[in-house]
């Protein structure tokens, strides 16, 4: 869905640079680009949708801070005719579903990957950020809602909170600290605005405010205009406490 944009924006900001390696030390292939000292610094974690790959979103870290830590990773899932994906969509149902079994494995192991990564770059979970696109968004969701432990916010762009998780949530003291960024163009014709509008509200009844952005006339991508805020949001969330 997205495997234009990061080629578009790494061009768009002067950010070109050699591909990154793959890398496979820990539960999911990822690339990653790290300041030498990663001790105790911001760690943001890429998560791509439908049918692209672990290269489409790294190219946002050209618009933030270079003291950041950036890994962008590879879904568990291999599409037909190439790229990877984080669950089968459920064609069963009216609305955008993933079958959930497929869900499960790929949070279980989104889950291990964060926690290994944290670790690994030394860094502190109140630290950690996920931003997601499309499907990406939507394992957003599946972290921070059932594992907000593990970060500090997310932040689903073009995405939705499944049903089957929809089903689990109930309130609970440890998401009060969760900070949440919803993007979603007004004209997206593959996860409709909706699925934004339906997630803000989910939010809101678990006692979480997000930060709602929605980009008119705009479809399944992600504009400038949208970097632009989700720059700023990221700012202000690991701004000091």
């Amino acid at each position: 869905m997205m495997k234009f944009f990061a080629a578009l924006l790494c061009v768009f900001t002067g950010f070109a640079h050699a591909e990154p390696a793959l890398l496979t030390d820990l539960a999911l292939p990822y690339i990653a680009a790290a300041p030498a000292d990663s001790k105790d610094k911001p760690l943001i974690i890429f998560l791509h949708g439908y049918g692209s790959d672990e290269r489409d979103l790294l190219g946002i870290k050209g618009e933030l801070s270079p003291d950041y830590t950036y890994l962008s990773v590879r879904a568990p899932g291999e599409v037909d005719g190439g790229g990877y994906k984080w669950f089968t969509q459920d064609t069963d149902q009216a609305e955008y579903e993933g079958v959930t079994r497929d869900v499960d494995k790929s949070t279980d192991l989104l889950r291990t990957f964060i926690e290994q990564a944290t670790e690994k770059y030394a860094t502190q979970p109140d630290k950690v950020i996920l931003v997601g696109f499309s499907q990406g968004a939507m394992m957003s969701y599946q972290i921070g809602l059932q594992h907000p432990e593990l970060v500090r916010g997310i932040a689903p762009l073009s995405g939705k909170i499944l049903a089957a998780l929809k089903g689990r949530l109930k309130p609970d003291d440890r998401l009060q600290a969760l900070k949440v960024f919803i993007g979603h163009g007004s004209a997206d014709n593959r996860v409709p605005f909706s699925g934004a509008t339906e997630a803000q509200r989910v939010l809101e009844t678990l006692l979480v405010t997000p930060e709602f952005h929605s980009y008119a006339g705009a479809g399944h991508t992600i504009t400038s205009a949208e970097v632009a805020d989700l720059k700023a949001w990221i700012e202000s969330v690991l701004a000091p406490h």
